[in-house]
């Protein structure tokens, strides 16, 4: 059984390279995503193992059909990079990866703190010794409401989390599908945009949710509300945040993911032009803090990723169970 991994990150490699020696596979490695270019580096495997810059379009999944590779399984949670319409015609097997919730929720109520607090502004003036109070002053999450949208594994861990504080909390979700022991209050999407101080996206993006923030949302919202975002940046319309943080509508914006990211983060660009506008732009305002897609980037996640990458492809070709099974 043989297995090519693409965009293979240093990081990731010995746990790849463990994970196929304790599957009994060949592995090949591969460190920059999969192309037409570089197809031929995975002639002879049964599968391949890919991260979100691979875009696995009608084309790339025939080509890697027409080399009988069986199986994609893709080492990240979301799967908006593959053309499933195509894998399904073409008879190639699609697997997600799995972690656990916790770096990512975690993460996501670091990024609701340092936006209450004006964290950002702060660290910028104590680094050229301006110690000034003015601007500063923060709230307190204990009196406010927090809007989830999603309650998936991370969208309830988030909630989970948040308990601790004392805020109340609401969700949005396709599936009402959390513990009741989280204390959360499903409502309509209308509802929660209504009264919450803070939303925070937890959806995966489809056609359905892709833009779902954008300018008639977020004129149902509170004035000065406050947008957290680690899920995928395509959730938002970068036009109408902007927009909205010129008004003052929005009062503080926390991106872990913006769209178009893809060729730019995860990579040292900083002698290049980066042909994203929006994205350089967002980064001056003094209340928008926007970090490289890193929410998920834990050594536990890493290992489960890597880890995935490898068992999803051998569970699929051995045709055993396996939750991550796509199609």
């Amino acid at each position: 059984m043989k297995i090519t991994a693409y965009e293979v990150r240093p990081d990731e490699k010995d746990y790849l390279l463990a994970a196929a020696q304790q599957e009994q596979i060949e592995i090949t490695l591969v460190q920059g995503p999969m192309t037409q270019d570089n197809i031929d580096r995975a002639e002879g495997a049964d599968g391949i193992t890919i991260l979100g810059d691979t875009k696995m379009d009608a084309a790339l999944i025939e080509e890697t059909a027409k080399r009988r590779i069986r199986v994609v399984a893709t080492r990240t949670i979301g799967y908006d990079h593959i053309d499933m319409n195509a894998a399904k015609s073409n008879g190639v097997h699609v697997c997600n990866g799995y972690y656990d919730p916790d770096g990512v929720a975690e993460y996501t109520v670091m990024l609701i703190l340092m936006s209450l607090r004006n964290y950002k502004q702060a660290l910028f003036r104590g680094n050229a010794n301006d110690y000034s109070l003015g601007g500063l002053i923060g709230r307190e999450l204990r009196n406010l409401t927090v809007g989830i949208i999603g309650t998936g594994k991370i969208g309830q861990k988030v909630a989970q989390n948040l308990q601790g504080f004392g805020c109340r909390i609401l969700a949005y979700s396709r599936r009402q599908n959390a513990d009741p022991a989280l204390g959360i209050e499903y409502c309509s999407l209308e509802e929660l945009y209504a009264k919450s101080d803070i939303i925070s996206l937890h959806t995966p993006l489809s056609n359905q949710t892709r833009y779902m923030i954008d300018k008639k949302a977020i004129d149902q919202m509170k004035d000065g509300v406050i947008l957290i975002n680690c899920a995928r940046g395509e959730l938002m319309r970068v036009d109408d945040i902007i927009e909205g943080i010129e008004t003052r509508k929005i009062g503080a914006l926390g991106l872990d993911v913006i769209e178009h990211e893809e060729g730019i983060y995860h990579m040292d660009r900083r002698s290049d032009i980066l042909a994203n506008r929006n994205m350089a732009y967002l980064r001056q305002f003094p209340n928008v803090t926007m970090t490289q897609h890193i929410a998920f980037y834990t050594e536990e996640a890493v290992k489960s990723m890597a880890e995935s990458g490898i068992v999803n492809v051998v569970k699929c070709l051995k045709k055993q169970d396996n939750p991550n099974l796509i199609c």
